[in-house]
């Protein structure tokens, strides 16, 4: 009896691998367009992800530190704080970046770029950039 359910269990599952072979040879000769679909676009999806994060590597080594002049500086009454909020508008970043990076809120990098713009005697981010390097106090 033993020997009987064996041979009746491997006849069973030699059936359903037979079966699972067939089905897997069906699913492959159905549906090969979109497995190949499938695989390019991962390929591709992988391959634009590498050149995004080699980009931004190399983009953020290539950003230009800006300097300030502590004697110009000084003769224009400007803080260190807002020092740190010109060089920041020099490196073109908002002010919602300009707070994220200073730790503060955006209603005080508006107010230091008003009093900025008020001792730079300009009106706008621009100007006052280009002022601040025309009178030496960004480079």
């Amino acid at each position: 009896m033993l020997k009987q359910t064996l041979l009746y269990g491997l006849g069973l599952a030699a059936l359903m691998m037979l079966l699972k072979y067939f089905e897997y040879s069906y699913t492959i000769k159905s549906f090969t367009q979109e497995l190949y679909t499938g695989l390019i676009a991962v390929f591709f999806m992988a391959f634009g992800v590498w050149v995004t994060l080699k980009w931004v590597k190399t983009n953020k080594t290539a950003a230009k530190t800006v300097q300030s002049n502590q004697e110009v500086q000084l003769s224009l009454e400007i803080s260190d704080r807002e020092m740190q909020v010109l060089i920041s508008l020099a490196e073109g970043l908002s002010n919602k970046e300009i707070a994220e990076k200073l730790f503060l809120s955006e209603s005080t990098i508006k107010t230091h770029c008003s009093n900025l713009f008020s001792k730079l005697n300009v009106n706008r981010r621009t100007q006052a950039v280009q002022q601040a390097r025309e009178l030496g106090l960004i480079d």
